[in-house]
């Protein structure tokens, strides 16, 4: 396939972005339909990446990296790409499960022993990667503003936390909670928590920029200013009534997703103000706290699918079991379809689409970011933006461009 270039600057909706890219001719659609994001949805700055059997074939990236409009989105520019973290935890954790380090049959206590405190002694490692674990939210006022940012004492919350129905039986979205639960797991077993695994095992060897926590100066200076839509519901939460003790499914109300948040650096601070900050950019919140950009992704998932630089980063046999459905349940968290991997969500086009193959697995991030995987078209896909949406799916701006990447492939 021929090479070409994209460099032209769009004059839509009142002002000009620039945009940038390389790609193979074949892929011009979803040229096009990037372009089209820009002309016609909220779009300020954002990049898209595909890898195909190994190679890249679209790697596009434009508009603007601040609000201001003073700083181009460049092509090693970052971005907080939030719960795109729980796929790439998921991929790194998949890694210890192929390795024999960790059994996902077996209870979380007999890594953590802490953890066997207040009912949670039977939970499995399975539960915590499937989001059925009981405990989604910390409801035991153990923990203060700015907890995020304490990992020590984060883990004594989650040993202390009772689970808020019987493990096993519902699934609800563990936010925050998952990342901290695996990576301390993986901390025992390994002696590293989710980022340092990712930098030195995954990210590192395949020149994949994305990192969970701990950046270099350099690296949080290409970091592009997040702007939440205050519209979207998990925003909306805020207004809400957090429910005491949750005891039962039944007694879940959407204001728990407030509890989620409520750990954050400054209780009177605005959120995107602490999502933009040196705190956030430096702490590990493997479900959450993940930076990097679309092309470092896409090289995630395609050396999971396949072979990206010589390097695959799981076996087909692990594959397969991390994408084996553990559920298909409405998750009680926001009262979504979360068709459930392990660890990684499974194509559900009416929450998170990921294109006409069912087998199709990755996660999104709250306000429209998204990495997956096709193990079957061989092909890593992500995009990522700065301007969040207000949908509750991962939205009309990935879609168009995942439409048109398949159009292509027939």
């Amino acid at each position: 396939m021929a090479q070409a270039e994209l460099d032209e600057t769009l004059a839509a909706r009142g002002g000009e972005f620039p945009l940038r890219g390389r790609y193979d001719e074949r892929f011009r659609p979803v040229v096009d339909a990037f372009i089209e994001n820009f002309r016609e949805e909220e779009e300020l700055g954002a990049a898209a990446s595909i890898v195909l059997d190994g190679k890249c074939v679209v790697d596009l990236w434009g508009g603007w990296a601040r609000a201001d409009r003073t700083e181009e989105w460049r092509e090693n520019s970052l971005v907080c790409m939030m719960s795109v973290a729980k796929g790439v935890t998921a991929i790194c954790f998949n890694k210890l499960i192929e390795r024999g380090l960790v059994d996902p049959d077996e209870k979380v206590a007999t890594y953590w022993p802490e953890f066997a405190q207040n009912g949670k002694q039977d939970i499995t490692v399975r539960m915590v990667l499937d989001h059925t674990a009981g405990i989604p939210v910390l409801t035991d006022d153990v923990m203060q503003p700015g907890g995020f940012f304490d990992y020590p004492a984060y883990i004594r919350a989650l040993e202390a936390q009772h689970p808020l129905w019987k493990p096993g039986t519902r699934a609800a979205y563990h936010v925050h909670n998952q990342g901290f639960l695996l990576g301390e797991i993986m901390r025992r077993v390994t002696g590293m928590t989710v980022g340092p695994y990712l930098r030195a095992n995954v990210a590192g060897p395949l020149r994949a920029e994305y990192w969970i926590g701990g950046m270099t100066p350099d690296e949080e200076a290409r970091v592009a200013e997040v702007l939440p839509n205050t519209g979207a519901r998990l925003f909306a939460a805020k207004d809400q009534a957090v429910p005491d003790k949750p005891d039962t499914p039944e007694g879940w109300q959407d204001g728990a997703v407030l509890r989620s948040f409520a750990f954050l650096q400054n209780p009177d601070e605005p959120w995107h103000d602490t999502m933009n900050s040196h705190g956030w950019r430096q702490v590990e919140i493997a479900s959450g706290s993940g930076h990097g950009n679309a092309r470092g992704v896409a090289r995630i998932y395609g050396a999971t699918v396949g072979r990206v630089s010589g390097i695959s980063l799981l076996s087909a046999d692990q594959l397969e079991a991390m994408i084996a459905e553990q559920h298909n349940q409405m998750e009680l968290l926001q009262d979504r379809p979360y068709h459930q991997g392990m660890g990684v969500l499974l194509n559900t086009p009416e929450a998170v689409y990921m294109g006409p193959n069912p087998r199709s697995f990755g996660h999104h991030g709250l306000g429209g970011s998204l990495g997956f995987g096709d193990p079957d078209a061989k092909l890593g896909f992500s995009y990522c933006c700065n301007q969040m949406h207000a949908v509750g799916t991962n939205g009309p701006r990935a879609r168009r461009l995942i439409d048109a990447a398949y159009e292509v492939m027939g």
